[in-house]
């Protein structure tokens, strides 16, 4: 894999990805995509003693900043505390699924959400001036009721790039549909080849019961090893 596009396709046929692998993580991530392994190399010591990305892990970094930054994904922590991927044809069931975090969201998370709706996509330090109290833990709730994405990229006078987050529904089309859950249990199953309602959740950020009354609307094959039921597609 060696462009962006080629990166966006293989999302699209994944469906949900993670940027790097997990140990209890069962989605497909880019990394592998990338390199082919699930062992990740950060970095190489340069001459000078100092450190630098491989080239693998220098694309993949650049990529996930590109992905969203070009409409080919949406980019962020919207399953846990994980860099997720989710292919733009999925963005609606994953909005759809969300629907109860939005319902819980509290003032803060509202007035950090208004913000952004009235200034456009922000990073955290333009954030801790316009709302009081504001910080970077606030921003995960957001992201995991779709209300907040990754956005692009901006460089900062000192540091690292910082990341501006923006509205999910300013940048995709988001709607409603039937069957949300379902689609995104399947597409996660497709992926794995065979999990378990727990890893189902691991992916989804679901509990087991709503992972397993998911699964168990689909047409898969089960199996049982060692007290655990196995799901997979038919």
């Amino acid at each position: 894999m060696k462009t962006v596009r080629a990166a966006a396709a293989w999302l699209d046929g994944v469906g949900v990805a993670a940027l790097l692998p997990g140990t209890d993580l069962v989605l497909p991530s880019l990394w592998e995509a990338i390199t082919g392994t699930r062992a990740v190399e950060w970095g190489v010591q340069r001459d000078d003693g100092k450190f630098e990305f491989t080239p693998e892990m220098a694309r993949c970094w650049q990529w996930k900043d590109e992905l969203p930054g070009r409409g080919l994904a949406l980019a962020g922590k919207h399953f846990g505390a994980w860099a997720a991927l989710i292919a733009p044809r999925l963005i609606p069931h994953a909005w759809t699924v969300a629907a109860e975090r939005r319902e819980t969201l509290t003032g803060i998370h509202l007035e950090i959400a208004d913000a952004v709706r009235e200034h456009g996509a922000l990073t955290m330090p333009q954030l801790r001036t316009l709302v009081a109290g504001a910080e970077k833990k606030h921003l995960a709730p957001l992201q995991r009721a779709l209300v907040l994405t990754n956005s692009h990229v901006v460089e900062q006078s000192q540091g690292w790039a910082a990341i501006a987050v923006d509205l999910v529904d300013r940048l995709w089309d988001v709607r409603e549909v039937p069957d949300a859950e379902l689609e995104l249990a399947r597409t996660v199953l497709g992926s794995s080849g065979e999990l378990s309602a727990a890893d189902l959740g691991g992916a989804l950020g679901w509990r087991v019961k709503r992972s397993r009354d998911a699964l168990e609307q689909l047409d898969v094959r089960t199996r049982v090893e060692d007290d655990v039921r196995l799901y997979s597609l038919v």
